[in-house]
């Protein structure tokens, strides 16, 4: 039997992540490529995936759909929801490895990559251990991706939370002068386990095969540059290889209805 060759997609929960993650679906198709994409159950669940999923099904049959099973998210509320939501894909991560193991178990499919939203970095390590190329997705621009590479030295600069530097602006390279108070929310407060999540995927980043990014050069070519040149990675040696796919737009007649 010729085996298929697969990609494997996890996006992160939640609408948003899970249609940008099907457009790249889509952009992987036309290199007939079969699609397997991960889907968590039990943390921003909502009647619109289910719909979504099932018209993705009908109209796109080389994307299937795989539900992992059900987790109940965290309920305290001492921690912040980005916090319960790293949280949440940690505890996926069983799970995933299972799912992966048995794809490649199986003798029709080969799996040629496995392709991860940014947010589920926590998957990576295992996945790695398993022989399968991993790659990050970033649904957003390259200037996003660019603070985040960047984080791990902006750390370093200061024992403060971001939160607490009212005035203060941040630098960072290809983005305009940002006030430490708008940093992105998990970078906010260091007394909140998602800032030390998107520290350690800050630190890591270089150990992916590369980072896929929902952008084109003409758009963001100070943050391409920046990116390009290694000057938001601690050591620009072991900068991951980028890959500017976009712009990836949903279906217009999507809009509505998400």
């Amino acid at each position: 039997m010729e085996q298929e060759d697969t990609v494997v997609l996890y996006p992160a929960p939640g609408i948003g992540h899970i249609v940008s993650m099907v457009e790249l679906a889509k952009l992987l198709q036309t290199h007939s490529y079969s699609i397997i994409i991960l889907l968590s159950t039990g943390f921003l669940d909502h009647p619109s995936v289910d719909a979504y999923v099932h018209r993705i099904s009908t109209s796109h049959p080389y994307i299937s759909f795989h539900r992992l099973p059900h987790i109940a998210p965290t309920t305290t509320t001492t921690v912040s929801f980005a916090a319960k939501g790293f949280n949440f894909i940690k505890r996926n991560t069983p799970n995933v490895a299972t799912t992966l193991a048995k794809i490649s178990k199986s003798t029709s499919t080969t799996i040629k990559a496995f392709i991860t939203d940014l947010f589920c970095f926590s998957v990576t390590e295992t996945t790695s251990s398993m022989g399968i190329p991993v790659y990050y997705f970033f649904a957003s621009g390259a200037a996003g991706l660019a603070i985040v590479s960047y984080f791990p030295k902006l750390h370093e600069e200061t024992n403060v939370s971001f939160k607490d530097m009212v005035g203060v602006e941040v630098r960072v390279p290809g983005n305009a002068p940002l006030k430490a108070v708008n940093m992105p929310q998990p970078m906010l407060d260091r007394d909140d386990s998602a800032y030390w999540d998107m520290l350690y995927l800050g630190t890591h980043l270089g150990e992916a095969s590369g980072v896929v990014v929902n952008t084109f050069p003409e758009l963001e070519p100070l943050a391409v540059n920046a990116v390009a040149g290694g000057a938001c990675f601690a050591d620009a040696k072991e900068a991951p290889p980028v890959f500017y796919i976009g712009p990836l737009i949903a279906e217009p007649q999507l809009s509505g209805n998400i």
